[in-house]
């Protein structure tokens, strides 16, 4: 009987996160959308440093995440840390200018409850981009990196303890996490503007501290390109609710153990600044082509 308890009281516990969640996500949706945020066709996730996306759009609404029910607030002092909607290339979207992290405290249900939050809000495609530091010896600062696969090397998973149908398959197949067609139309985007784009392998560690010699030897020898602390949680949580995704690192630091350096975070932030502009003009051209 003790033990009968004890399993009812677990799956009553799961249950009511899974309301909970659902209800959050509700109340959320609904808010931004008597805030107008209505109609977004693409959702965009802007990671350290990369905000120059946001000039280019007509923007029609702006809101800080600290005024957003059930959002967490970023922690992270150069993420600006609010959601925008406007157009871009004629084809409404929406961006969250600042992502959460891990390594900020937060839960990874807290990190990718924004990306629940977009499909309600009735996006078709997400992209997303970060700042990585490069293990690839091909890779210099300032590359864009189109990311083919990713290695979760993070202590969580963002669906642990959900399941329901609503949340989608529990299973979730990742044999493909980076949709084909919107990477294919990423490659071609960029021949057309002459950007150099390479691809790569991304691997998602926990941070906050950069990675030892040692580490980037290991993580290399894994089969990862470059390494960072952020977008594998949000990749996994849009198979699992069924939205098209593709990513893009910025390659802020060259990451070779034999000859490290040290590195400090404004150097990362003003090295994805100047990289900003160009993954800004084939992000647009992007979204006009996925209209």
């Amino acid at each position: 009987m003790i033990f009968t308890d004890y399993c009812m009281n677990k799956y009553n516990k799961t249950a009511s996160t899974m309301d909970n969640m659902i209800a959050r996500v509700q109340e959320t949706v609904s808010f931004l959308r008597d805030k107008g945020f209505t109609g977004p066709r693409t959702g965009i996730v802007l990671g350290t440093g990369l905000g120059a996306l946001v000039k280019k759009m007509q923007v029609q609404q702006s809101v800080l995440y600290s005024e957003i029910p059930n959002f967490p607030v970023s922690t992270v002092e150069f993420h600006k840390g609010q959601l925008v909607l406007g157009t871009l290339g004629g084809v409404k979207v929406i961006a969250l200018q600042g992502r959460f992290h891990y390594y900020e405290g937060y839960s990874m249900q807290q990190i990718t409850f924004p990306v629940r939050v977009l499909k309600g809000l009735g996006i078709q495609n997400l992209l997303l981009s970060n700042a990585a530091g490069g293990m690839n010896k091909n890779f210099r600062k300032g590359d864009l990196v189109l990311i083919d696969d990713h290695i979760n090397q993070l202590p969580e998973n963002p669906l642990r303890g959900l399941n329901d149908p609503a949340f989608g398959n529990r299973f979730v197949d990742m044999c493909a996490p980076y949709d084909k067609g919107i990477n294919q139309c990423i490659r071609e985007s960029a021949k057309a503007l002459q950007i150099d784009l390479k691809t790569g392998v991304y691997v998602a560690v926990q941070g906050p501290n950069l990675e030892t010699r040692a580490e980037y030897r290991w993580l290399h020898n894994t089969g990862a390109d470059m390494v960072g602390m952020s977008t594998v949680p949000e990749v996994i949580v849009a198979n699992h609710i069924g939205l098209a995704c593709a990513a893009i690192s910025v390659i802020t630091d060259e990451c070779d153990p034999d000859h490290l350096l040290p590195v400090d975070i404004s150097e990362i932030i003003a090295v994805a600044g100047a990289a900003d502009e160009k993954l800004s003009r084939l992000f647009e051209a992007v979204i006009a082509d996925l209209k």
